[in-house]
């Protein structure tokens, strides 16, 4: 691949984010009612603040993997990934480990309600042991395992879909 400055890899992450949000964004959908008391819609985020982490996720594509790394120029695990973006975006203080972002107040999402900042969870049973950021489409950001990079997967993926355990909005 030819060498691109990074202006132009930021611009065209920025315009590739933009375009994933854009196609993301859809009205609010009621949800079906449920035997207990009436449910509530599930509405987005604020778009402004979800867009912002959706193009800073994007734009730390292909930073190096590091087991308890929390910054680019160190290295990313999944969670210190998702931390920093929220951190560095909005100021907002998140857990540090996939199991307490699992437990963190807000609504759980139904993967076809997803929303562009909405934090996807994966692991066996109960058991948590990875988060990404979704980005919209049906992809999201993460930092999967060591000697990899950060990357953009899409929740289609046989395995991420097998280990798919659910969705929470923070935003």
């Amino acid at each position: 691949m030819p060498y691109m400055p990074v202006s132009a890899r930021l611009a065209c992450t920025t315009l590739l984010a933009l375009g994933l949000v854009a196609c993301s964004s859809r009205p609010p959908v009621a949800d079906r009612p449920s035997a207990g008391p009436a449910a509530q819609p599930v509405r987005g985020g604020d778009p402004f603040q979800a867009t912002s982490v959706t193009i800073r996720a994007l734009g730390l594509v292909g930073t190096p993997y590091r087991y308890g790394g929390n910054t680019p120029d160190s290295g990313f695990d999944c969670s210190g990934l998702v931390t920093y973006v929220f951190a560095d975006m909005l100021d907002l203080r998140l857990p540090r480990t996939s199991r307490e972002l699992a437990r963190v107040q807000g609504p759980k999402i139904a993967p076809e309600r997803l929303s562009s900042g909405d934090l996807v969870f994966f692991g066996s049973g109960a058991d948590v042991w990875h988060v990404g950021i979704y980005v919209g489409e049906g992809r999201f950001v993460h930092a999967p395992s060591s000697g990899g990079t950060v990357r953009l997967d899409a929740l289609s993926n046989p395995y991420w879909q097998r280990h798919y355990s659910g969705a929470k909005r923070v935003l």
